[in-house]
C-alpha cells in the first residue's frame, strides 16, 4: 500500500491534530502502532516537524472527520497524492558510465536470439548508434573478442515489456514464410471431387 509523502511527520500532524487511534494512524502512513504511540509519548520525533496531510493534497478532511468518528474506518490515501508510476519519457535514455561498457554484450545477445529486429529497433531498445551494431555485427567492434551476449533486461538496458513489444512488432512486420505456408497446405486434406 503507498505511503504519504514523509509519513513520521504525517503522523506527527495526525497525533497532534486529530483523534484517530494509533492503529489508523499507523496503518496510514505505514508505520508500527507502536511507533506511533511513542511519537504520542513524545520519545521518538520530537523534533520533526508535523505535515498536514490535507494541505499536500494526501487526504481530505471530510476523510479525516470520517475515520475520527468510525475507529474501524481506514484513512484511505488521496489519488492524486501518488504519481504515476514506469512513466517512460520519449528522447534519448541516459546510461550510466558503468552500463556503457555492456551495450555490445547486449547488442550481441538481441542479433544473436532476435534476428527479426532491425538495426534501428535495437538503436531505440538498448540506447546505442546503428554504427556499433554493424561492429557488433561484423565482429569489427574495438572490443570483439570480449564481447559476451548478455540479457538486456539483466543488464538494466531496457524492461521486458519495451524488449517483448519490439519483438512483436519485429514479428507482426515480418512476411509468412513460404516454406511454412506450402508444408500446411500440404498437411490439409484436399477436397474430393
Amino acid at each position: 500500500m503507498p505511503a504519504p509523502l514523509m509519513p513520521k511527520a504525517t503522523a506527527v500532524w495526525l497525533v497532534e491534530n486529530t483523534s484517530l487511534t494509533f492503529e489508523q494512524i499507523a496503518d496510514f502512513c505505514a508505520l508500527h502502532p507502536l511507533e506511533v504511540q511513542a511519537i504520542a509519548d513524545g520519545e521518538v520525533a520530537n523534533q520533526i516537524q508535523g505535515l498536514d496531510p490535507v494541505a499536500n493534497g494526501q487526504t481530505t478532511a471530510a476523510e479525516i472527520a470520517r475515520c475520527q468518528a468510525d475507529t474501524n474506518a481506514r484513512l484511505a490515501l488521496s489519488p492524486q497524492a501518488t504519481p504515476p508510476q514506469g512513466v517512460r519519457h520519449r528522447g534519448p535514455r541516459y546510461t550510466p558510465i558503468a552500463k556503457r561498457q555492456d551495450k555490445p554484450d547486449a547488442i550481441a545477445f538481441v542479433l544473436k536470439t532476435y534476428p527479426e529486429l532491425t538495426d534501428g529497433q535495437i538503436s531505440k531498445l538498448i540506447g546505442t548508434t546503428k554504427p556499433t551494431i554493424a561492429a557488433v555485427r561484423d565482429r569489427t567492434h574495438w572490443n570483439s573478442t570480449n564481447i559476451k551476449p548478455r540479457h538486456p533486461v539483466g543488464l538494466g538496458l531496457c524492461t521486458l515489456e519495451e524488449l517483448e513489444d519490439a519483438v512483436g512488432r519485429a514479428r507482426a512486420k515480418m512476411p509468412l514464410d513460404p516454406e511454412a505456408v506450402g508444408s500446411e497446405e500440404a498437411e490439409r486434406p484436399r477436397p474430393t471431387a
